[in-house]
């Protein structure tokens, strides 16, 4: 994958993908408790509707699709 982001934009995903690692996500059996992962990804889903084509929104993107994938191969290794 080609990766051409300025310092700025590099540093954003640094910084994005930290803070993700450290959201709460629900099992996926339960109907309980707090999922911070998805409410995450539903906020920049609903802030993408409103400026679509800000690259924050497609790097915060690429980031949540990185983190939902690496939760699901941890699982699976489990």
């Amino acid at each position: 994958m080609v990766n051409d982001d300025t310092k700025e934009e590099a540093f954003f995903r640094e910084m994005y993908a930290t803070e993700l690692r450290k959201k709460k996500q629900q099992g996926s059996n339960s109907y309980r408790g707090y999922d911070e992962l998805n409410d995450e990804k539903r906020r920049v889903n609903q802030q993408e509707l409103k400026t679509p084509g800000r690259r924050g929104e497609k790097i915060k993107q690429e980031e949540l699709d990185r983190e939902f994938s690496r939760r699901s191969m941890i699982k699976k290794e489990k």
